[in-house]
């Protein structure tokens, strides 16, 4: 089953069909989806498909070219072209009139396998290929080589491109799409474990409980997700060990950089390095209070990613347990009633989601055009946050929410607390509205009052509807 994508596929689908030649460059994290967008949408077109392999430039073309002649030209199975012009000049030859794909996957293998190689894929592109009707994709998931060697305006191929698209991960609407049977409160734990990363949702299988799906997968050293994140972190990087600190220590509650710095033992020249590779791969980012300026003193770095917030809060405790293969056991007894405490953030940020999305369809008081939330000093100066803050920068118009993802009804205190930060943000934004966000309702004292205070009160099933 092919889950979501629909506006990616869209644009694939609008650039396949004009003429002449085309190129559309795909990226993002591994795992994220890019392989299986690429193959749905060249299924029953006259295409060739090839992933790279992490050899010699030459042992790479050979691959290319068998597979573009298994593909495209049948008939010359089981010849292949080792020399790149020659294929350049092979595959130009087979674009008649009818529109030929060649989708190239995970292209820094061969570009990391000889530096030449972009420049001679330009010349192709401008000699050979821009003058057929052929619809080059080029895909990777090195984030960094991707944006400095494929689309910054130093890379051979830039102005190439007729498109660019940037696979996120899943929300947590189309993550539900997973696991269809599952009540709305086990569809949000599972994104929020995943990550609405594509590959670790298909992992969970809605015919098992949510725990055993939790214990198979992270908690059994067979488990995908047991030794995940230190591999993806090999792939992306050549030494891990500061890295892996790094994440471990903010994934602890460290956020600002000479606490970071001091709690991972690194300096804090080296560690600004370290989270600016982290934030290109989209594990930790930097986190300013709506209406604050970027470089506000009070920005936080947060691990954002969470498949790796859950991993770096529950595995490294548990790994002997795993090792002697009772990582059930570690789950019943140390993790399960922990879950409701980690979805804290993620509800939060599926609040913040629902808010903007809301707002950007009319259904607020506002037209909210950004969302995030705030910290700072309350009333009595006493350190504060919300939850939720939604912006209309237009008509400087703001609503404020709070989030608890509890089995608990929101009662009366937590709505005061809400009402009490009425006046801390930007005082520019008139506050138009307040949403109370809850996964177990609402008590009956909050529901009698919240008309009256333009307060909205939203569960979670509201969210998924």
């Amino acid at each position: 089953m092919f889950v979501g994508r629909k506006n990616e596929l869209k644009v694939l689908e609008d650039t396949y069909k004009k003429p002449g030649f085309q190129m559309t460059v795909i990226y993002g994290r591994r795992r994220i989806g890019k392989s299986r967008l690429i193959t749905e949408f060249i299924k029953g077109k006259k295409a060739s498909y090839y992933v790279a392999s992490k050899t010699s430039i030459e042992d790479n073309v050979k691959k290319w070219s068998s597979q573009v002649i298994a593909d495209l030209a049948p008939n010359m199975e089981g010849l292949s072209v080792d020399n790149l012009e020659a294929f350049f000049r092979f595959v130009g030859n087979l674009a008649d009139e009818e529109k030929i794909i060649i989708a190239l996957d995970e292209i820094p293998y061969i570009a990391e396998a000889d530096e030449s190689f972009l420049s001679r894929f330009q010349v192709a592109v401008d000699t050979i290929f821009a003058s057929g009707n052929i619809y080059l994709i080029i895909c990777g998931s090195a984030i960094s080589f991707m944006e400095k060697e494929i689309l910054n305006e130093k890379s051979p191929l830039f102005g190439r491109r007729t498109n660019q698209i940037f696979l996120r991960p899943f929300n947590y609407i189309e993550s539900a799409e997973f696991v269809p049977r599952y009540n709305a409160e086990e569809k949000a734990i599972v994104f929020g474990v995943t990550g609405g990363v594509a590959k670790y949702l298909t992992l969970f299988d809605d015919e098992l409980t949510l725990d055993d799906n939790l214990i198979r997968n992270f908690f059994t050293t067979s488990g995908y997700l047991y030794e995940e994140p230190m591999n993806l972190l090999i792939q992306e990087f050549r030494t891990i060990n500061t890295y892996n600190t790094v994440i471990e220590v903010c994934a602890g509650g460290a956020n600002k950089v000479t606490e970071i710095a001091d709690k991972a033992h690194v300096t804090t020249a080296a560690l600004s390095y370290v989270l600016k590779s982290l934030h290109t791969v989209g594990i930790i980012s930097k986190i300013t209070p709506m209406t604050e300026k970027e470089n506000n003193r009070r920005s936080v770095y947060e691990v954002t990613d969470n498949m790796y917030r859950f991993w770096y809060s529950f595995i490294p405790g548990a790994r002997a347990a795993i090792e002697m293969d009772r990582g059930e056991v570690f789950y019943k007894n140390y993790v399960k009633d922990k879950i409701h405490s980690f979805m804290g953030k993620v509800f939060e940020d599926m609040c913040r989601y629902y808010t903007l999305s809301q707002g950007l369809d009319g259904n607020l008081n506002c037209i909210v055009t950004n969302v995030g939330s705030w910290w700072g000093p309350g009333h009595d100066h006493i350190p504060t946050d919300i939850d939720v803050v939604g912006i209309d920068n237009v008509n400087k118009k703001a609503v404020l929410g709070e989030c608890k993802f509890k089995n608990e009804v929101i009662d009366k205190e937590v709505y005061e607390a809400l009402m009490d930060r009425r006046g801390l943000i930007d005082k520019r934004y008139e506050e138009v509205e307040f949403l109370l966000f809850s996964l177990s309702g609402f008590s009956k004292w909050v529901q009698e009052n919240a008309q009256s205070d333009k307060i909205r009160l939203i569960t979670l099933e509201e969210l998924y509807n």
